[in-house]
């Protein structure tokens, strides 16, 4: 991509209602715009960077051998009557009513729509198991939206439901929905734990939230330095009592007297949760009618779970946890360009011949790249450069007059000088 020719708008003002890194730098780099509360469009870099994390979330399910599907957004109030979840979910669900006054809802998730897909279609225990899932649009009208994609109304998740004839082989898929989120977000680059948590509205026997490690997180969880345990302070009940008056800087002065299963010593961290997996049971199977035809022959309702992961949430958390003072610092599975070949002065005609042959190079090799071929200042565009994050950014300038060019390193800071006719093979290293 050209950036001469690019539709990248960024601006030095911090958007006025932005406190968070990630709010101020996705808005300031060109990643997203507000459209109104808790409401976000993605511009093109936002969207290559969604559509990255999708593709990352769809490839590591599909390998689990789940199976996608696409609901309708909007689903019949009916269906929430009957589970007894149109009170729970209180006025976080958008109602709405068409012309002729039937009531529908905006989903906020998907749990009885799947079941309706499913009932009466699969009918016996030889068809299962079966694991669905979507990656699709949620509405939730939270009453305060803030902190950008960390807390919208509407945002993109992908919800997943699995049907089973047992709890032991219901047991059996959570777990390997447990490993497959683990490599999803190992693929992100990110730093998480896997916690225990609360089922809240979503119900059922148990449940596991995977947090994004990050100073900005919203929920503090209790992580063991000695092994992978961790666990939402929320479902300790005799930690949680002990400390729940403290600000969460208080609860970093303080010691947890407790020690881990394993011996190693407990501490507080701040988590950004970005998924979360449920055991459900046959809590919406028994109150929708779903069943099948077990051995011999008698119906059963479905044993159930259900797998959940923020997709546009986690543009926001990587963010959260990679960035400095001047801008983004994408992990290298989720930058929008991977190389910015930086043409210092295009009047010099050097210069601008070696930009556009390895801005050539690189995009015929399959590297996602960018060329800033902008009548701009230096300064400028590497400032630029910083706040939009691209891992890499060729600097070609003054030093080529000496056979030189450098490569900047958006995660060190470190420039580095190379010899022009040896910058593809080392960006090829690099990357």
């Amino acid at each position: 991509m050209r950036r001469s020719k690019a539709f990248i708008p960024t601006t030095k003002e911090v958007p006025s209602d932005a406190s968070l890194p990630s709010h101020q730098f996705l808005v300031r780099g060109g990643f997203i715009n507000q459209q109104g509360a808790g409401l976000y469009n993605y511009m093109p870099l936002g969207k290559i960077v969604l559509d990255k994390i999708r593709t990352i979330v769809k490839e590591e399910l599909d390998k689990s051998g789940c199976i996608e599907v696409q609901l309708s957004f909007v689903t019949p109030m009916a269906l929430w009557d009957k589970s007894g979840r149109a009170d729970a979910m209180g006025k976080e669900m958008l109602r709405i009513q068409d012309r002729h006054q039937n009531s529908f809802v905006l989903s906020p998730t998907n749990e009885e729509a799947m079941v309706e897909l499913v009932k009466n279609r699969v009918k016996s225990y030889k068809d299962l198991p079966l694991n669905l899932y979507q990656i699709n649009t949620k509405f939730r009208d939270e009453a305060r939206p803030r902190y950008g994609l960390l807390r919208g109304r509407e945002f993109l998740m992908k919800d997943g439901y699995s049907f089973h004839a047992s709890t032991k082989d219901m047991v059996r898929e959570f777990d390997l929905m447990e490993q497959t989120y683990k490599n999803i977000f190992t693929r992100l680059g990110l730093d998480f734990r896997v916690v225990q948590a609360d089922s809240g509205a979503i119900g059922g026997s148990g449940s596991k939230e995977f947090h994004v490690l990050a100073d900005s997180g919203e929920d503090t969880i209790v992580i063991c330095d000695s092994c992978a345990y961790g666990a939402n302070i929320e479902t300790i009940d005799s930690i949680d009592d002990e400390y729940n008056e403290f600000t969460y800087e208080e609860l970093q002065t303080k010691n947890i007297e407790e020690k881990c299963s394993c011996g190693g010593g407990l501490s507080f961290k701040k988590g950004i949760e970005v998924g979360h997996i449920f055991q459900l049971g046959t809590k919406y199977s028994t109150a929708l009618e779903a069943t099948f035809n077990d051995e011999n022959g008698k119906p059963r309702p479905f044993e159930m779970a259900t797998f959940g992961i923020g997709v546009s949430r986690l543009i926001a958390s990587v963010i959260e946890q990679n960035h400095d003072e001047n801008g983004c610092i994408w992990t290298k599975s989720t930058a929008p360009y991977m190389v910015n070949v930086m043409v210092s002065n295009i009047k010099e005609a050097p210069q601008m011949e070696l930009g556009e042959e390895l801005y050539s190079r690189l995009v015929e090799s399959g590297v996602e790249t960018m060329i800033d071929d902008r009548k701009e200042r230096f300064g400028f565009k590497m400032k630029d450069a910083e706040l939009i994050g691209f891992p890499f950014t060729v600097i070609i300038g003054k030093e080529l007059a000496n056979g030189l060019v450098q490569i900047y390193d958006r995660k060190t800071k470190e420039k580095t000088s190379v010899n022009k006719d040896e910058i593809f093979d080392k960006i090829m290293e690099l990357i």
